[in-house]
């Protein structure tokens, strides 16, 4: 593929100026320290995801209050005092040649500890979370607020919401998981309330000029979930209020292991025709499609289709950083996949372990073992 490509083309994001179509869509690994710190693994991890040749990184998501955690390791955003490691992440990536983007999020009833908030109190493996009271949904709005103004004060360049995984926002959204009978639940506009009040909360924190990206869950990949008929609305509301872009996925973590979902997270480009959808239903919101988009190839397609604006790339990138590299030519070497029936990555941060990639060779992942104080891969 040469450089005159779609995929290699410059675009704009509010303001912004992107080298390529090529973005990092966020992807939870677990390297934070256990207080959701910074550290030289998370560090070193997003300098080389950055200095792939993507054009913008979205960081995995942050927590934006300790009830919100999905895991011990995960990256903090809910004190000031998050704010000089998250800068000099900031940092590290823009030396790279990216934009630096940072995913705000509230677990909900996925939240690792016992204690849970959600909207109703729909069981969760053993759990039965805490339906929340309005002065709480207040309490969280705020907390996403106070979490993105630490964002822009660390130096990204703009913030993500996490709408989508079958978290906090979408726990709202959804008839499965939402029961409540006041103004947050019900009908569809009232299902939409919590998410539009966070990101009006977020927007206003961040001020005009400061791009406010959405990651958008477009179907819950459930029968009885949510699907484009409930979604679109709401990206056409996020539209009204200038979001940034929508970076749109399909499932949750109770359609992520279900037979039909597996089988079809097996076929590349598995979820652009979401991404699609999406892009038809709004008139000016760039739109980002993901969903093992291994192949230059098939990247090009979606965006020369229409399919969507930009291509995100996760578990890929893990894979083999140097995708966009090769991808242009600049490396000779061929792409190293995501290989399909492998979850290893999954699983580790199931064990509540660091994430690695079964397709690195055996002198990286010894080289990582030691450095996490792992003797072997089980």
């Amino acid at each position: 593929m040469n450089e005159s490509s779609v995929l290699f083309s410059p675009f704009e994001i509010r303001g912004l100026s992107l080298k390529n179509r090529i973005v990092m869509v966020p992807m939870f690994v677990g390297y934070a320290d256990g207080d959701g710190a910074v550290n030289e693994l998370v560090l070193d991890h997003y300098r080389e995801m950055a200095g792939s040749g993507v054009s913008m990184v979205v960081v995995e998501n942050a927590s934006v209050d300790p009830s919100g955690a999905g895991s011990p390791f995960i990256l903090r955003v809910d004190e000031d005092r998050y704010i000089p490691g998250l800068a000099e992440l900031a940092g590290a990536i823009r030396d790279q040649g990216s934009l630096a983007f940072l995913q705000i999020n509230h677990a909900g009833r996925y939240a690792y500890m016992q204690e849970r908030l959600a909207p109703s109190p729909f069981k969760t493996g053993k759990i039965v979370p805490k339906e929340m009271s309005h002065d709480e949904i207040q309490e969280i709005v705020l907390a996403f607020s106070e979490g993105a103004r630490r964002v822009k004060e660390a130096g990204f360049d703009g913030v993500e919401i996490h709408g989508g995984t079958g978290y906090l926002i979408v726990q709202f959204l959804s008839p499965r998981t939402n029961q409540r009978l006041d103004l947050y639940g019900g009908t569809d506009e009232n299902r939409m309330r919590f998410a539009l009040q966070v990101t009006d909360a977020v927007m206003e924190a961040v001020g005009d000029d400061y791009p406010v990206g959405y990651r958008f869950l477009a179907d819950e990949w459930l029968p009885d979930g949510l699907h484009p008929e409930e979604t679109i609305p709401l990206a056409r509301a996020l539209e009204e209020r200038d979001i940034a872009y929508l970076s749109v996925m399909a499932g949750t973590y109770d359609s992520f292991f279900l037979p039909e979902y597996l089988k079809e997270e097996r076929s590349e480009g598995y979820m652009a025709h979401f991404a699609e959808t999406i892009k038809k239903s709004v008139s000016k919101t760039p739109v980002i499609a993901a969903g093992r988009i291994q192949s230059p190839a098939t990247a090009e397609k979606v965006i020369q289709q229409g399919q969507a604006d930009l291509i995100g790339l996760a578990r890929v990138l893990f894979a083999d950083p140097l995708w966009p590299k090769k991808a242009k030519g600049q490396v000779a070497e061929p792409i190293v996949p995501c290989e399909p029936t492998c979850s290893l990555c999954m699983k580790r941060l199931g064990k509540g372990k660091p994430a690695l990639c079964s397709q690195w060779d055996k002198e990286r992942q010894d080289t990582f073992l030691r450095r996490i104080g792992e003797k072997e891969e089980e």
